[in-house]
Formats: C-alpha cells, structure tokens, sequence
C-alpha cells in the first residue's frame, strides 16, 4: 500500500490535529506510505481543490493544536448531497462520485475521523466497497463501541471549570447559577462535571426530570444555610412528559437548534423558589482550545492503531478503547447502538449517595 487518505467529518472536537500528525507520522516514518489530507470531511472528495499531501514536515507543531488543519463540515452526506440546479435546492446521491474518486487518487485506505453521524456515511462507503477506517470523535462521548471518544475529556475539563468558577459567584451573592452543557442525546459532559464540579443538581437527557424535584433541592439547601445551587444541565434534557427544548436559527430560520433548557429552568426556580438565578451556556467554548493531555495521547493512539490496520489491509472497522487496550470494533457494531449513560452505572449512584438531584 502507497496512498492512504484522511478526513475529519461532524463538528470540530479537540485532539483532530493529534490525529492526523499520528496517521502522517506512522504511515510516513514506518511504512512508508504517502498520506493524501482530504479537506471538509466527505466533500472534499467532491472538490478537486480539496486534496492536499501531508508530510511530516506539514504536522509539525499541530499537536496541541484545536480544531483541524483538513477543516470539517457536519453536512456533507455524499448520500444526501444538497446541490442547486437551475436555482433550485435539490438533494442528490453522490455517493458513487466518492467511490470512484477514491479510486482515482489510488487511496489503499481512506481513514475517517468522525462521530456517529459520520461513522454512519463510513459504513455505508465501505458496504460500497471502499476501503474505510473509522476513528471515533466527539466531545459527548456517544459514539458507540469504544468506552471513551477523544474531545471528551477536553470538554468534560472545560465545563468543570465553568463550574469551579460559578460556584465562588453563586455563593457570594446567593444565588442559583444555572450551567447548560451540550449533549443532545448522551449526558455525559453534563454528568461527569457536575460531579467533578460538585455540582448540586445534574439533568441528562436520560432522565426526563420533575421541575418540583428542582424546587425542593434548592430550596433544602436554603433551608440548611446554604443559599446558592449549582445546576448542572445537558442541552437535550428535557421535563418528564415534556419535549427538548429548541432556539430559533438566526441564520435564515429554515431550522431550529437544540438549547434554552437552561433558561427555562432558570426563570422558574427564581419563580418558584423566590431566589435570584443566572444562566451559562457554555456552548462551542467545549469544543475549542487546546486539548487535554488525555485526549492529545488517546488521539495519538487511536491514529497510530488505524495506520496498523490499514497496513494489514483490514477494513471496515472502527478503532475503540476497551479497559486500557485500542482494538479494532466492526464499524456495523459501532453505529449500531449509541452510547449512552448508564442510569444506574456507578457515576450516577455515586450522584445519588452524594445526595444531587438527578432529576427522578
């Protein structure tokens, strides 16, 4: 094998850069190959500008670097590619344009970087007959097949942070401070820093909530001369019988994006618990930055491991982190079944012996 390519698709997530300087590194250093870096995730296939080679030399210092050198688009499905024709939005199925583009440019392996969504269009190529590698990204850690995501950490450690420094300004003005966390679906940033955090009531969308639960939280602990919460909150949360909880798109407003539990939640405990709240969406702040030594040395391995595999000629699969060991999961295992938070794992009994409210 000469040629090998990477992309990285879905949102942006820190340690994409420790990624591709392994896979440049490795397949470059040991095995000889020429490294093909494909720009904006699957589109780039699609672009006859969106190909570019990656040296050693073209790596060099991105290690501890956000985002990514190759750039990234969270809708770019070459089966539901959106082109206009004759003025007219049209979707079309371009998927076999990536086919034989990968074929074009010789590419032995193509090893994509991405989180469930993009995972998903992997396999999809694969059952196509490409030659397809998956590395698991993202920060909500949902992907599933592998226990940890790279970007996770990252996140986890920003948000408690965010908590750390709410909780000296709640307590000098006694007041509930409300932290909105992403996590669409999974509520493992929310969970994971609420408890580092010490935060006093944690919401995941695993658990649809009792607004009264809320009240009665707060208002125990002023009753125990601790006038000030910490709300830690997924932005998919939602109430029990309610539905998750919706901005309208400023860009156009063609679409609706997922968030406002935090404000909503907010008003009424200053309503019902007669107590001065404020509310923090942390927002992309998670996903930028520099990324945590953890993520930097789980990126490293996991592209590391990928060039291994694609050297072995062994496609089809995702690279995962089982206990302490990387191995390979078939990527139809992989986008089978999200992960999610074990509602009664023991990250979430530690919540309950600690006494936080989880919502049930």
């Amino acid at each position: 094998m000469k040629h090998i390519g990477i992309l990285t698709g879905g949102g942006d997530a820190p340690g994409l850069n420790a990624v591709i300087r392994a896979v440049v590194k490795s397949a470059n250093g040991v095995f000889g190959m020429r490294v093909i870096g494909i720009r904006h995730g699957f589109e780039g296939l699609l672009d006859k500008k969106g190909i570019i080679e990656l040296t050693p030399e073209s790596v060099r210092g991105i290690l501890n670097r956000g985002g990514t050198i190759l750039g990234t688009a969270n809708r770019g499905n070459p089966f539901a590619r959106r082109v206009m024709r004759d003025g007219v939005q049209v979707i079309e199925d371009a998927s076999m344009e990536v086919v034989e583009r990968i074929k074009e440019l010789k590419l032995g392996a193509l090893i994509v970087v991405g989180g469930g969504g993009t995972l998903r269009i992997s396999l999809e190529l694969f059952e196509q007959g490409c030659p397809i590698i998956g590395i698991p990204k993202t920060i909500d850690n949902d992907v599933g097949g592998t226990d940890v995501s790279f970007g996770f950490d990252t996140a986890v450690s920003i948000a408690t942070e965010a908590i750390d420094r709410l909780h000296s300004t709640a307590e000098s003005h006694h007041r509930s401070m409300v932290l909105e966390l992403m996590g669409r679906n999974a509520g493992f940033i929310a969970l994971e820093a609420g408890l580092a955090g010490g935060a006093d009531v944690i919401l995941i969308p695993e658990i649809p909530f009792h607004f009264e639960g809320i009240y009665e939280k707060v208002r125990s602990r002023v009753a125990a001369g601790r006038p000030f919460s910490i709300i830690s909150i997924a932005e998919g949360a939602h109430p029990v019988g309610g539905e998750q909880s919706f901005l309208d798109d400023v860009q156009g407003g063609k679409s609706k994006r997922l968030g406002g539990i935090g404000n909503i939640i907010s008003e009424k405990i200053a309503k019902n618990c007669a107590m001065e709240t404020r509310v923090t969406v942390l927002g992309h702040l998670q996903r930028g930055g520099s990324p945590t030594a953890y993520d930097r040395s789980l990126a490293t391995r996991f592209g590391a491991a990928a060039v291994r595999l694609a050297h072995e000629q062994t496609f089809g699969y995702m690279m995962g982190l089982r206990g302490t060991e990387i191995m390979p999961v078939e990527l139809k295992q992989a986008v089978a079944t999200p992960s999610r938070v074990k509602v009664d794992g023991d990250a979430m009994q530690a919540a309950r012996d600690l006494g936080v409210y989880l919502g049930e």
